[in-house]
């Protein structure tokens, strides 16, 4: 109602890298049906555990209907940082650019004490927000080696 996505981060949090493709499966499908069972909704976003992946997590993703991302801001506040802490690794961010995902955990101390001001800060500085599904590309595209979605030049192809 509010405008936020729940995307998929996986059931147990694993090193899924290290997966067999059928215990990636299990993992996106355990959490998947957990929250479609809770919440009624199918996530259509993963985001694996620690940025770990390959090309199996990206493929079995995919196969199950997943856009698998990553991000490009990183507020570290699992570290425990001050709200003002976290907001100034986010604001000052050289990456903090159109287009960023900034990554925050729920469980973190000081997250929700600076969501209100990070939010404000960024509207001050032109910034809008959108889903990671409005923002990411659908096709015609790869992921480099950080994670990031390269558009592909189709006239090329």
């Amino acid at each position: 109602e509010a405008g936020h996505e729940i995307g998929n981060h996986s059931n147990k949090h694993p090193h899924i890298a290290k997966m067999s493709k059928a215990q990636v499966k299990d993992e996106i499908m355990e959490c998947h049906h957990k929250v479609k069972e809770l919440l009624g909704i199918d996530m259509v976003v993963f985001r694996p555990p620690y940025g770990e992946y390959n090309n199996t997590v990206i493929n079995t993703s995919r196969e199950l209907g997943y856009d698998v991302i990553q991000w490009s801001v990183d507020s570290l506040d699992w570290k425990d940082y001050t709200g003002p802490e976290i907001i100034r690794r986010v604001v000052d961010n050289k990456k903090m650019t159109g287009g960023a995902i900034v990554l925050m955990h729920t469980g973190a101390k000081y997250t929700a004490d600076a969501l209100d001001d990070l939010i404000s800060k960024l509207e001050g500085k032109g910034y809008k927000f959108a889903t990671v599904s409005e923002l990411i590309y659908k096709e015609n595209y790869y992921i480099d080696h950080e994670g990031k979605q390269i558009k592909k030049d189709v006239a090329s192809n």
